[in-house]
């Protein structure tokens, strides 16, 4: 077909407003594989495009959605042909590019995953850009030590997509997860992924003033930033990391110096938006390999293209569970 359905987003006096709109294919931006795009998803970041927030778009109007899945349609890049299945995550697609909320997709093939073979588009988009940084991060915890029987692994805003991720694989992979929420109705969610303690905002909130505590976590995957990261670090293992991933909580960190200086701590930085292809191709394999995908499909809601403005004022508020996935036959 030569006009597609889109989500377009326009700024009109400094607000963002959204339309389904038929727009002809002539218009999608410059790029070597077009792309028949079946499945997105709903990131936190979407929700801030979706609303206007952050800076994050450069252009209007704009086809938001940072991740998407399909079927090549026409191809001249010598990495992908007619008919391949593929997925994108990040690259600033869906922030300066045109995204995935939208039935094609224009894009550099160099930017383009090939469908791992074990899954299909929507276990895919359900694992998406959270799933992927929530694997990066468990790989970065690896790869400085962190070995199942170390004692507790806490995740932090467990019930949201990264969290629900980080929770589900690293209790596969044999490690004590502790999961902390805000959410007293999550509870139960979080047992389901296989979480071995509930644990509360507040417990993992080191006391004002105190920048050591008690050591407690053997590693830590952080979803949510500000104030949450700075109280957790108190109470970190000798040598034990922590990968940060997330600013729900905000971008200002009041910490103290001294958990690092003597208790010798890392704090690992997880960016999946520009990591490399091989990085990329490891997590993605390590996914297929290593998340339980029945936990995968309960986390999951699927949504169509309509729902998404209001989704995505849900996912900012904190009220979204899991993943979302948008279904573009919808």
């Amino acid at each position: 077909m030569t006009t597609f359905r889109a989500l377009v987003l326009d700024d009109k006096d400094g607000k963002v407003s959204s339309s389904l709109q038929t727009l002809d294919e002539s218009l999608l931006p410059p790029g070597d594989v077009t792309v028949a795009v079946t499945h997105s998803t709903l990131n936190f970041k979407d929700g801030m495009v979706l609303a206007g927030l952050g800076r994050i778009v450069r252009k209007y109007p704009h086809v938001p959605g940072v991740d998407f899945a399909g079927v090549v349609e026409q191809s001249t890049s010598p990495l992908f042909k007619s008919g391949d299945s593929v997925i994108l995550t990040g690259w600033r697609v869906g922030e300066w590019y045109w995204g995935g909320y939208a039935e094609k997709a224009r894009v550099k093939g160099e930017w383009l995953v090939p469908l791992p073979a074990g899954i299909g588009a929507q276990q895919a988009m359900a694992i998406g850009t959270a799933g992927l940084t929530a694997m990066l991060a468990v790989i970065a915890l690896e790869k400085h030590g962190l070995k199942p029987g170390s004692g507790e692994v806490l995740v932090t805003g467990a019930a949201g997509g990264v969290g629900s991720v980080a929770v589900a694989l690293l209790a596969r992979l044999g490690y004590t997860t502790a999961a902390s929420t805000g959410r007293a109705e999550a509870h139960d969610y979080l047992r389901s992924l296989d979480a071995a303690t509930i644990v509360s905002r507040a417990e993992t909130m080191a006391p004002p003033g105190k920048p050591l505590v008690s050591e407690r976590w053997a590693g830590c995957i952080d979803t949510v930033g500000g104030a949450m990261l700075a109280g957790v670090l108190p109470a970190m293992k000798y040598g034990a990391s922590v990968a940060a991933c997330g600013n729900a909580g905000g971008n200002d960190v009041p910490a103290s110096i001294l958990p690092f200086l003597l208790r010798g701590i890392n704090l690992l930085g997880i960016d999946s938006v520009a990591k490399s292809m091989p990085e990329r191709r490891e997590a993605w394999a390590r996914l297929v390999r290593d998340l339980p995908l029945d936990r995968l499909d309960a986390m999951t809601s699927v949504i169509g293209l309509a729902d998404l403005p209001a989704e995505g004022q849900r996912i900012l508020k904190g009220q979204v569970r899991g993943r979302v996935v948008v279904d573009l036959s919808r």
